[in-house]
């Protein structure tokens, strides 16, 4: 097998890796094979963390929709029941949007909601 010199790729290939882990604690950003480990597992846990983003948002957003709702009389899920049959095609983060931000948008849709619910819940 031919004998491979590396020169300026290991050279590269460090800087990089010691660059992504700049600001780690100790060891893990200074030297090479600490800092590839303390990367990579970096790297998993970003990967985890951008769909548990994804959970924790959805969650966030059906408390806020819920406490708005409550205050109108309805439970989450009668709430949602009535957009449906209404007709209104809103997201979860728009509804818990117009909850926090336009409170008399969101009376509106409770009050569509309710009547709809009555109508399907005598």
């Amino acid at each position: 097998m031919p004998r491979v010199k590396r020169g300026s790729v290991r050279r590269a290939k460090r800087k990089k890796l010691l660059a992504r882990t700049k600001g780690f604690f100790g060891t893990k950003s200074k030297l090479y094979r600490a800092a590839k480990e303390a990367g990579d597992k970096a790297a998993e846990y970003a990967y985890v963390g951008r769909r548990l983003k994804k959970r924790d948002f959805r969650r966030l957003w059906i408390l806020r929709i819920n406490a708005a709702a409550r205050e109108h009389g309805l439970s989450y899920s009668r709430f949602m029941h009535g957009l449906g049959a209404a007709g209104v095609a809103l997201d979860r983060k728009s509804l818990a949007d117009l909850a926090v931000a336009e409170p008399a948008a969101f009376a509106q849709l409770a009050a569509r909601a309710a009547l709809q619910d009555r109508s399907a819940h005598p």
